[in-house]
């Protein structure tokens, strides 16, 4: 494996303050109450969590599109189908603000490293791919737990 580089390294940690403020306005009440009298509800709590998240899977399907974009033949069709698997799950498995949405997100995350692992072990990801991989989907099911447990 290979060193992150900066800029993804960088990128990748701030797409996770959604999910940072979707756990901790969850967890503390207070905060919820104080960032309510800012911004929409939509923004508080679960629901960013959820609505980001859903935002983030999908855009997720388009990265693993472009990893087939450097395959050839069957491995590329192959590699086309499953990328569209984790906004296919998205669409119609997060249909609501429950619990069981939140679950459906959160096993789509964890689904969504496996597809980046068979990616990462055909080549057609960078090197680092799966250590970048590994920390942001550790913290985001840690974050999507929250609201899961409590």
């Amino acid at each position: 494996m290979t060193r992150i580089p900066a800029g993804p390294l960088i990128l990748g940690l701030a797409g996770l303050i959604p999910f940072l403020w979707s756990a901790a306005t969850h967890l503390s009440p207070a905060l919820a109450a104080w960032a309510g009298g800012y911004l929409p509800p939509m923004f508080i709590g679960s629901y960013v969590g959820l609505s980001y998240g859903t935002i983030i899977l999908s855009f997720m399907s388009g990265v693993l599109w472009g990893f087939a974009a450097k395959a050839e033949g069957r491995a590329a069709t192959v590699g086309y189908a499953l990328s569209v698997i984790p906004a296919l799950w998205v669409f119609v498995m997060v249909t609501d603000s429950s619990v069981n949405s939140m679950i459906y997100l959160a096993a789509g995350f964890a689904g969504l490293l496996l597809l980046d692992a068979s990616f990462a072990a055909q080549g057609l990801a960078p090197g680092w791919w799966m250590r970048l991989r590994l920390l942001l989907t550790a913290i985001v099911l840690g974050c999507l737990a929250v609201p899961i447990l409590t």
